[in-house]
C-alpha cells in the first residue's frame, strides 16, 4: 500500500483480527480504503459478468427463472442487490468508460449506479470524471435534476402526494410534492428553534414537539400557527425561466434551496405563494462581495452559501441544521474579507475543530478549500455541482 508501512505478509483475505489489532491507525484506513478499490473492481466483474449471462440468458441453465433469482441463489445475496447489479450491468454494456472505471476501482459501485441511468455514450465520459470529485448523495441530486426538471415530472410529484397514519407504531409517513416539501420542512425548524430547549432534548424530538404546537395552536380560537416564527423557503430561479411566455417546453430549471431542482412550472406556482422568497439568479455569477464593510455575512450572502455547500464543507460531513459561516481567511484588521470566495459553511463541531486548530482550511470557498489534519493529510473540499444547475442547458438543447 504506497503512503504506509502496512505489512505486506498477508492479503486481505487472510486478515485475522489480531492483525488488525497490530496496525497503527493509519495503516487500518489506508488498508480499508485499498480493499475498498477492490471490492469496487470485483462489483465491475460482477455486473459485467451478470450482464453478459442476462444476454445469452445462461441462468435458464440452472432453472432459473431470471437473472435475479439466479444471482439470488447462486450469489446469496439479497433481491435487492441482485437487481441493482442486473440493472447496472445492463447498462455499463453501453457504457465502456463508466464500465472501466468501476473496474479499475476509480469509482465505487455506489457512483456508478448512482449515474447509469443518466449517463448515454456522449456523457459518460464527463459524468466519470465528475464521480471522482462527487459524494454517491451528490450524484444522486445530479441524476434527478437531469430527469426532474420537466413539467411532467411536477404533475407525478403532485400526484405522489399523500399522508399516511400507522396505528401499530403510531407513525406518520407524507410523501410531498417538492415545494411543499421545502415549506414544511422550513416552517418546523423554524419552530423547534423557537422552542425552550434543556441541551438535552433530541433535534427529532423538538421537530415532534413544533409540529405538535402547530397541530394545537390551530385548534385554538383567535390563534394561527406559527405566527411567532418566520420561517423562509428560497426557490432560485433563472429570470429568463419566469419571463419565458412561449410555451415551448424549456431546458432551463429552477432549484428550492436543500431540496433539489424543480421545474419551470413549479417555479412559477411558487412565485405566487407569499410564503416562498423567490432569489431570482442573472447570467453574471453567484458572486457577492462586502470585502471590509462587515464582518458578518448579509441574509442574500447566507443564502447562496447554504445554496453552494448545500450542507458542511468537512470532507464527508453532512450536517446541514446546526451550521456557521466560517471566514477561510480570519476577518481581523487588514486580513479576512466578508465575499463569498471566503466564506464557508462548517457545522458547529467541525467549526470548533478549525478554530481551534487541530484542523486548517485554506482556498477558494467557490472552486476548492484544502482540509488538513492533524497527521498532514490533505483533503480536498469542492462545492455542491448542484450549486450552477439552475439555468444551465444540457449540451445540443437550443432554447427557443
Amino acid at each position: 500500500m504506497a503512503g504506509t508501512s502496512a505489512p505486506a505478509d498477508f492479503t486481505v483475505s487472510e486478515l485475522r483480527t489480531s492483525d488488525v489489532a497490530a496496525m497503527s491507525t493509519e495503516e487500518i484506513m489506508e488498508l480499508a480504503a485499498e480493499s475498498s478499490r477492490q471490492m469496487a473492481s470485483l462489483a465491475g466483474r460482477i455486473v459485467l459478468l451478470a450482464a453478459e449471462l442476462d444476454r445469452r440468458e445462461g441462468w435458464r441453465t440452472e432453472g432459473a427463472t431470471s437473472l435475479e433469482s439466479w444471482i439470488v441463489e447462486r450469489c446469496g445475496v439479497s433481491v435487492a442487490t441482485a437487481r441493482a447489479w442486473a440493472h447496472v450491468g445492463e447498462r455499463l454494456f453501453d457504457l465502456p468508460q463508466l464500465a472501466a472505471s468501476l473496474s479499475a476501482g476509480d469509482l465505487t459501485f455506489d457512483k456508478v449506479r448512482a449515474v447509469a441511468d443518466v449517463a448515454t455514450p456522449e456523457t459518460e465520459g464527463a459524468l466519470s470524471a465528475q464521480a471522482r470529485g462527487c459524494s454517491v448523495r451528490e450524484l444522486l441530486q445530479l441524476g434527478r435534476a437531469r430527469n426532474g426538471s420537466s413539467d411532467t415530472r411536477a404533475e407525478a410529484d403532485y400526484e405522489k402526494r399523500s399522508v399516511r397514519f400507522n396505528d401499530t407504531f403510531r407513525t406518520v409517513t407524507a410523501q410531498l410534492p417538492p415545494e411543499s416539501y421545502a415549506e414544511v420542512r422550513a416552517c418546523l425548524e423554524a419552530e423547534a428553534k423557537e422552542l425552550p430547549s434543556d441541551g438535552q432534548t433530541r433535534w427529532d424530538q423538538r421537530l415532534c414537539d413544533a409540529l405538535l404546537r402547530l397541530v394545537r395552536a390551530e385548534r385554538r380560537p383567535g390563534r394561527t400557527a406559527g405566527v411567532s416564527n418566520a420561517y423562509t423557503v428560497v426557490a432560485h430561479a433563472p429570470l429568463a425561466t419566469l419571463l419565458d411566455e412561449s410555451g415551448h417546453p424549456s431546458p432551463l430549471c429552477g432549484e428550492l434551496e436543500r431540496d433539489g431542482m424543480v421545474s419551470p412550472a413549479t417555479l412559477r406556482r411558487i412565485a405566487c405563494d407569499a410564503t416562498v422568497v423567490l432569489a431570482v439568479d442573472d447570467d453574471v455569477g453567484h458572486t457577492m462581495y462586502e470585502g471590509r464593510a462587515r464582518r458578518l455575512p448579509t441574509g442574500a450572502q447566507r443564502r447562496e452559501i447554504l445554496r453552494r455547500d448545500r450542507h458542511c464543507r468537512f470532507p464527508g460531513c453532512t450536517n446541514v441544521t446546526f451550521t456557521n459561516v466560517h471566514h477561510v481567511v480570519p476577518w481581523t484588521p487588514g486580513r479576512g474579507r466578508t465575499d463569498l470566495d471566503n466564506l464557508v459553511l462548517l457545522c458547529e463541531h467541525h467549526h470548533h475543530q478549525v478554530h481551534s486548530r487541530h484542523w486548517t482550511v485554506a482556498g477558494d470557498a467557490n472552486h476548492a478549500l484544502e482540509f488538513v489534519g492533524p497527521n498532514g493529510r490533505i483533503t480536498i473540499s469542492r462545492p455542491s455541482p448542484l450549486w450552477t444547475v439552475a439555468g444551465r442547458t444540457e449540451p445540443g438543447v437550443r432554447q427557443t
